[in-house]
């Protein structure tokens, strides 16, 4: 098998725990397979683990569709199912990214196309002794579970920087440009968070018809076997997260609106300021107007103090409504 992106990755039983291995290129699957995780694959691996499980592997587009009939199904005794992920949550530019499930009797493949954090942490569990039950099923729920509980770390930390960000916004006592700085850096903080948020809302819905497709799709003896309670607590984690990330939503939502307040308190300050400027200039530049006339008759124009009276005219005309408005506690 010749491989132009990263190899395929299995994982089969070793004694009391799984092992991992990268499968080189031109070899067989082994037959005691209980995980095919395929990343970035190649339509050589894809043919590999079609001719070793009896499956079809989909494409990135028919991953990428939205109809739950072309992403959850049963075929060839093996069930499809497709599901969103987020990747790179770590980063400044998080993504959801689709992973396939197919669960066959006799392994369980994964498709994906990026790295989520939660199939390195169940890699590195599953390979431990007594990490992982030798099913596919168990993989399968294994990795599911590992998934919720990233989801769940996600938005406890969305949470905590929500509330670090919300005294910040609340607290905020800078002065001039340096505070409007500080409140555009909030509001892009408040969209990414958001954007996190709303991710892991989505991947969550995913999960949950995933979920509710395996326990209706269960055949006996799995049911037997205690899967249907297992996915049946998963489901329970999953709805609870989704009314979390809907909670971290609305107050999200709320320190958006605030920093959106404060921003227009902000912009009204500065032009009460304008305005009252305005007004404090315009019975000085009246006077000068009047003084600027050109008549003929006009008494100051002959009086000795006539100059020093329109001065003194002007700067009275100016302190007078300065007054008013201190007075008034408008400015």
């Amino acid at each position: 098998m010749i491989l132009i992106h990263r190899p395929a990755e299995f994982i089969g039983p070793h004694g009391e725990s799984l092992d991992r291995n990268v499968l080189p290129p031109g070899e067989p699957i082994p037959a005691d397979a209980l995980w095919i995780d395929l990343i970035e694959p190649t339509r050589e691996e894809d043919k590999l683990v079609e001719a070793h499980l009896n499956v079809e592997i989909p494409t990135r587009e028919e991953m990428a569709d939205i109809e739950p009939s072309e992403i959850l199904y049963n075929e060839n005794n093996a069930r499809y199912m497709t599901a969103r992920v987020l990747c790179s949550s770590d980063t400044e530019t998080p993504r959801l990214i689709d992973v396939s499930f197919i669960l066959t009797e006799r392994a369980l493949v994964t498709v994906r196309y990026g790295e989520p954090r939660s199939f390195n942490m169940f890699m590195a569990r599953a390979v431990k002794p007594g990490g992982c039950r030798h099913q596919p099923e168990a993989v399968l729920d294994g990795l599911l579970e590992t998934i919720i509980d990233r989801a769940a770390e996600i938005l406890g930390t969305m949470g905590t920087r929500i509330d670090r960000l919300s005294q910040g916004i609340f607290e905020n006592e800078k002065k001039g440009t340096r505070r409007a700085a500080s409140y555009r850096a909030a509001l892009r903080s408040i969209g990414r968070k958001g954007d996190i948020i709303s991710n892991v809302r989505e991947s969550m819905v995913s999960v949950e018809r995933m979920l509710l497709f395996l326990s209706a799709s269960m055949p006996r003896p799995q049911k037997t076997a205690g899967y249907k309670t297992e996915w049946r607590t998963a489901l329970r984690d999953v709805q609870s997260i989704e009314e979390h990330a809907t909670f971290l939503s609305s107050k999200v939502q709320f320190l958006l609106d605030a920093t959106l307040g404060f921003v227009t308190m902000e912009q009204n300050d500065i032009i009460k300021i304008f305005s009252v400027m305005s007004v404090i200039f315009l019975p000085p530049t009246l006077v000068s107007s009047l003084y600027g006339m050109n008549f003929k008759l006009m008494p100051e124009l002959d009086w000795e103090f006539g100059y020093p009276w329109a001065i003194a005219l002007m700067i009275l005309a100016a302190v007078l409504p300065y007054l008013f408005f201190r007075w008034k506690r408008w400015l």
